[in-house]
């Protein structure tokens, strides 16, 4: 088993940046992913970095959203540039290898 803390979010302004973190209780060395949820809509997969680096993003967050890992750190980040208001939602980090989920940052997005 595996906890997973996210930190970072918070109430910006459109166009500002934000960096999530998402903090290990554990060394892992598989695909991490980042993963929001706005309200009245499904959760859904926003970026995915594997154990190679490999990433994989939501087309509507290409260009302005990067995930990265430091696996000395056993943490994950997501920066996110260039906020919209459609970018406001719960973001939470997850390790699909063990099915784990952190408990959720809030990013919110003023216009």
């Amino acid at each position: 088993q595996v906890q997973l803390v996210e930190s970072g979010g918070g109430l910006v302004q459109a166009g500002e940046s934000l960096r999530l973190s998402c903090a290990a209780s554990r060394s892992i060395f598989s695909a991490m992913q980042w993963y929001r949820q706005a309200p009245g809509k499904q959760r859904e997969l926003v970026a995915q970095i594997t154990s190679s680096g490999t990433t994989y993003y939501l087309n509507s967050v290409k260009g302005r959203f990067t995930i990265s890992r430091d696996n000395a750190k056993n943490t994950v980040y997501l920066q996110m540039n260039s906020l919209k208001p459609e970018d406001t939602a719960v973001y939470y980090c997850r390790a699909p290898e063990y099915n784990s989920w952190g408990q959720g940052t809030q990013v919110t997005v003023s216009s």
